[in-house]
């Protein structure tokens, strides 16, 4: 690979997962991690990754669960070449595939009913809204470009096969929005708060969907991220150290 911008190495999930990722601009920090332990994947299926990154949520699914497949979709190529780097740097072999791409017109791979789930951690900022970053990289990765929050579901929904699993973590200032497109085409919605800390409002939420199905919404109690003191609370840390899964 080329010369670029400096990167750092990593970890995650307490050192079960190595990340080399830019120094600067969007770095992976706890979302994928969580977006990753929600996904309800089982041996032998695959899973879309939309807008993988570096690959950290999907090296971390793979850390809980070897023995699925993977297949990201990034439109950044250095960071395309950077995930297929993490799936050496942690020998994952053919589980971890990373393809150059866009939503809104994925390549041939990413074809219609192929997967059994797909996950997205997509760009959660308006751009009309938003205070929109110098750093291209940051830009493209948390704030909405020509695709947005739509065209991101579109792509998710027509990936799924029947009663296949879409999971994503949003800000929770838009899920009334992520809700509308869900119940286009899916139901079994589930919406996992997180809090921050107790009784703090939760600024992200993982919503899970399932494609067809018309089983009514649920809200889940969800996940108390910090105590008092900042430190991760035990459940927490279960996720994010230990590699258990979110049950949703």
């Amino acid at each position: 690979m080329s010369e670029g911008p400096a990167l750092t190495e990593d970890s995650l999930l307490d050192g079960r997962v190595r990340l080399r990722q830019p120094a600067g601009g969007y770095r992976a920090a706890i979302d994928p991690v969580l977006l990753a332990a929600a996904v309800p994947a089982e041996p032998g299926e695959t899973v879309a990754d939309l807008g993988c990154g570096v690959a950290s949520a999907g090296l971390c699914l793979l850390r809980r669960l070897p023995r699925v497949r993977v297949v990201g979709l990034e439109v950044q190529p250095r960071l395309v070449a950077l995930a297929r780097q993490n799936g050496d740097l942690n020998d994952v072999g053919p589980d971890l595939a990373a393809h150059l791409g866009d939503v809104r017109d994925p390549p041939a791979c990413f074809a219609t009913g192929r997967f059994d789930h797909v996950m997205m951690n997509p760009p959660y900022l308006d751009p009309a809204a938003a205070r929109v970053s110098h750093d291209t990289a940051r830009r493209i990765a948390t704030v909405e470009g020509a695709a947005g929050l739509d065209d991101w579901m579109r792509c998710a929904i027509m990936l799924l096969r029947p009663r296949g699993s879409l999971t994503l973590i949003h800000r929770a200032d838009r899920l009334a929005e992520v809700l509308t497109l869900c119940a286009a085409a899916c139901g079994s919605l589930t919406v996992l708060p997180l809090w921050p800390r107790l009784g703090e409002p939760a600024k992200r939420v993982i919503v899970q969907a399932r494609k067809g199905s018309g089983a009514p919404l649920r809200l889940l109690p969800g996940l108390v991220l910090h105590r008092d003191d900042g430190a991760y609370s035990t459940a927490a840390e279960a996720v994010l150290r230990a590699a258990e899964p979110l049950e949703l």
